[in-house]
């Protein structure tokens, strides 16, 4: 079982994408070092901290980043950006 450690501050205002974001990678059981793993193969420059920081809604996303979050994740960039 994957044990995720909880989170120490509230969700940011930075982005609409990163609560889903997390959400899909938590429930697909994907550490958070193999996303970024993933992301970077297909082009997108991001580190650790940044993923985290793009999860917690405290950093911005760039349009392109989405595309690639959302094709890597196998979802739609709509639905990633859909407010819930």
């Amino acid at each position: 079982m994957l044990m995720s450690k909880p989170r120490k501050t509230p969700l940011g205002d930075k982005n609409i994408i990163g609560a889903k974001v997390e959400r899909l990678r938590k429930e697909r059981k994907i550490k958070q070092k193999d996303l970024v793993a993933m992301l970077q193969s297909r082009g997108m420059d991001i580190c650790e901290t940044s993923m985290s920081r793009l999860e917690g809604q405290t950093r911005l996303v760039q349009d392109f980043e989405v595309a690639i979050i959302a094709e890597t994740l196998g979802v739609s960039a709509e639905w990633l950006l859909e407010r819930e």
